[in-house]
């Protein structure tokens, strides 16, 4: 519980960024292009340092991690409003996205204990919830108080995490010195590992990442084009992150009981055509919030089956194994929002997403990978 809670709070800073970006755009006088780079850069430091930060975790153990992650998020996210250029907006979002990256492969490994059995899906998929509803109430959140006093009150947000860090320090354990591993596996041994099925799984991963930062980069841009309120935009990702919550739990209750490769098969086939009608129908719509639910709601589901299956690969370092699939491939996966904010300001914002949402398929198609043939078959 602990730990879902601070899942949930790390998130809800993270998620600051993408609707403020209209606003943003405004204020430092940005191009859809740079919108979409820097979300690209904060998914970057928020993802890149986690093998790192999962290997450390491994071997001295996990609870500071788990309380300096959050602390540092939201901290530095929310100083997003006072940024008064664009440099300063950077550093802003490098370091606030380096606590997330400190927190989140010690805090999925604290979740899912893969070690203990039967069960890991359905507590990753726990952990998995609690950070896609931080995900979906920190929109609402930060627009409702820039709404209220204003873009450059939002270090106002900063008082949830204090509050947070202190009962963190007292309800987390010690750590428990059979969990620390004096001797884990190096990164470059854990990468080299790529080559194999936790290659497969990190690919699928990294397809995944990259539709949801379009998503979420472009969605608030092509409601403010299309004319629509600023509301519109902060709700459409607060309904398509708040359904992540729920697909994070059906696939954590899935990922225990069936076939885990074409779950994730199924999972990534349908998603390509909710995100095209998301993105497509018209923003505020019944229909466009519709699929924006299902988007997100398929998109979390794939996080448990593949966090599972890459903790089982490398059971010696599970929290470095977390961050590969999920930091790594989340990097790897923002590398694209560059390219597709190009298109944006080339055509147009809803033109860039749709055209990337098909991506997925490849995703749908290595889930018939040869490498991953151990686990097509019900878990026992």
């Amino acid at each position: 519980m602990a730990v879902g809670i601070a899942h949930l709070l790390n998130d809800a800073y993270a998620s600051f960024l993408h609707p403020l970006l209209p606003r943003l755009m405004d204020k430092l006088g940005l191009s859809i292009t740079l919108a979409a780079a820097l979300s690209m850069i904060f998914s970057l430091s928020s993802s890149i340092m986690q093998p790192m930060a999962g290997y450390l975790a491994d071997r001295f153990g996990r609870k500071v991690f788990v309380i300096a992650g959050p602390l540092i998020s939201g901290v530095f996210l929310s100083l997003i409003g006072l940024a008064p250029s664009l440099s300063v907006l950077l550093a802003i979002l490098l370091l606030g996205g380096i606590g997330s990256a400190v927190f989140h492969p010690p805090g999925a490994a604290m979740a899912a204990r893969t070690a203990e059995g039967k069960g890991s899906g359905l507590r990753m998929s726990f952990f998995s919830c609690c950070g896609s509803l931080g995900y979906a109430i920190g929109p609402l959140a930060i627009i409702g108080l820039v709404t209220t006093v204003g873009l450059e009150n939002t270090w106002m947000a900063v008082a949830p995490v204090i509050v947070l860090t202190l009962l963190l320090l007292v309800a987390l354990p010690p750590d428990d010195p059979q969990i620390s591993n004096p001797d884990p596996p190096s990164l470059r041994e854990v990468l080299s590992g790529l080559k194999g099925p936790l290659g497969v799984v990190f690919c699928i991963s990294a397809l995944g990442a990259f539709a949801q930062r379009v998503f979420i980069t472009l969605s608030p841009i092509i409601s403010s084009e299309a004319g629509a309120s600023e509301a519109v935009g902060a709700l459409t990702l607060s309904v398509y992150l708040g359904a992540q919550a729920f697909g994070s739990l059906a696939s954590g209750w899935l990922t225990d009981r069936v076939d885990r490769s074409q779950l994730l098969a199924w999972l990534t086939g349908l998603s390509v055509p909710t995100h095209m009608l998301a993105l497509w129908l018209p923003p505020g719509s019944l229909g466009a919030f519709i699929f924006a639910a299902c988007s997100g709601f398929l998109n979390m589901a794939l996080l448990p089956p593949i966090v599972v299956m890459a903790q089982e690969i490398i059971p010696k370092s599970p929290a470095m194994g977390s961050a590969v699939v999920m930091g790594l491939a989340w990097a790897t996966g923002s590398l694209g929002l560059l390219g597709t904010g190009i298109i944006g300001d080339w055509i147009s914002p809803q033109f860039a997403g749709l055209v990337s949402a098909p991506v997925l398929f490849l995703g749908t198609a290595l889930c018939f990978h040869p490498q991953l043939k151990s686990y097509r078959k019900v878990v026992s």
